[in-house]
């Protein structure tokens, strides 16, 4: 019993290292809850203008279009969000879904459908809509 446990402990460990790095800022943007997903790979010009989609309603609603329910914004680490100063083609935001988890399910795969690079899509960008 206590072999399990401890095997168990250790596949745990394993795979929470992987999720703990990636911080995470939550913000509420008018009636939305924006969080950012603060991933190493992202540039500090990235990351200025995801933080401004993240608290600029007006920059929220170019990058996520869509006026209620849940949203993702996915990008390839590869890739990246934004190349001479646009965003690249793979960087997929997706608007209006039912859920938390269909959004997110759905933006990494129209994502990995569209990236040049070899690594999966993360998630950078998570609006849920609020009270």
């Amino acid at each position: 019993m206590r072999v399990a446990v401890f095997a168990g402990m250790a596949a745990l460990a394993a795979a929470v290292p992987a999720l703990a790095d990636i911080a995470v800022e939550t913000k509420l943007n008018g009636k939305s809850e924006v969080t950012l997903h603060l991933h190493p790979f992202l540039s500090e010009e990235e990351l200025t203008l995801l933080r401004m989609v993240q608290t600029n309603d007006q920059a929220l609603a170019i990058f996520v279009p869509g006026k209620a329910g849940f949203a993702a914004l996915a990008v390839s680490p590869d890739d990246g969000f934004l190349r001479n100063g646009q965003p690249v083609p793979s960087a997929i935001a997706l608007a209006d879904l039912p859920d938390a988890a269909t959004a997110e399910k759905e933006a990494l795969a129209a994502c990995d459908a569209t990236r040049k690079g070899k690594n999966s899509c993360v998630l950078v960008l998570t609006v849920a809509p609020g009270g």
